[in-house]
């Protein structure tokens, strides 16, 4: 069932961003919103569990996005490799750590997109416009990374809760042990 919980958060992020942020222009530049997941996919979810959801949503987001194919995908993955690495040198519950860890995967992100758009386009320049995209993506990382990783640890750790009460209820009244 950790499965479901990781699929419905995902397509309720895409959802969130797609629909309901364009209307608000303070959300303008905001970061891709899986990305957190990602990083908390990466951080306290084992990597069985963990790389099916991110090969999914990678191939989900680069068939909603006009970009090139693999560019979320690789992304994504690269971003799980990342964190993975860096958690080999860290202590994952270290709150300076989670601090940083959004903001840097949001940058790497850009590079990432920046690095392709060079690829094609040989000739192309960045305005200032770019730059300040990605400072300001950045900044917003800084903000709310950590109250999205703080969120999803919380909030499934209240599924799995849940879930198991739930279970524990159902298999405890087919025995006939609850009136």
């Amino acid at each position: 069932m950790t499965y479901c919980f990781h699929i419905c958060t995902c397509f309720c992020l895409v959802i969130f961003k797609t629909t309901v942020m364009p209307y608000f222009s303070l959300f303008d530049r905001f970061y891709d919103l899986i990305f957190p997941f990602i990083i908390y996919l990466s951080l306290f979810r084992s990597a069985r569990e963990s790389i099916p959801l991110i090969l999914f949503f990678g191939f989900v987001m680069d068939n909603l996005t006009g970009g090139p194919f693999g560019l979320y995908l690789t992304t994504y993955l690269w971003l799980f490799i990342g964190v993975r690495w860096v958690i080999t040198f860290m202590d994952v519950e270290d709150s300076a750590l989670l601090l940083f860890v959004v903001a840097a995967g949001v940058l790497v992100q850009n590079f990432i997109i920046i690095g392709t758009i060079v690829m094609f386009e040989p000739v192309s320049r960045f305005s200032p416009v770019v730059i300040s995209t990605v400072v300001v993506q950045v900044l917003w990382a800084v903000f709310t990374g950590p109250i999205f990783l703080v969120f999803f640890k919380y909030s499934h750790g209240r599924w799995d809760k849940w879930f198991k009460e739930v279970f524990a209820n159902k298999k405890g009244d087919r025995y006939g042990l609850i009136e």
